[in-house]
């Protein structure tokens, strides 16, 4: 996977509203979600769709868990559409868990 062909175009994107809330709700910083956008473990792409998904391992409180943000890379600048923690990593992630 070219994590380059996404990421070069992330330079410049916008958090939508309900994004934005989800944060909050969920206890999820900026920093944590630029982290997954910038530097992803995994991209997931389904051909002809614009969600693309950005997924990266954390630590928060719990322990380990998969960061997972939706992005619209139709968009420019690119919209975080929605985004959340789970700790079934299995069920989304492929590989070593570190």
């Amino acid at each position: 996977m070219d994590f380059m062909k996404y990421t070069k175009a992330m330079d410049e994107f916008l958090f939508s509203k309900h994004a934005e809330e989800q944060m909050l709700k969920r206890g999820i910083n900026r920093e944590q979600v630029l982290a997954v956008v910038y530097h992803p473990d995994k991209i997931i792409v389904n051909n002809g769709e614009e969600i693309v998904i950005f997924q990266s391992i954390i630590k928060d409180e719990r322990g380990l868990c998969l960061l997972r943000v939706f992005v619209n890379s139709s968009k420019r600048p690119m919209v975080i559409v929605t985004l959340y923690k789970t700790t079934k990593i299995a069920k989304y992630h492929e590989g070593e868990i570190r």
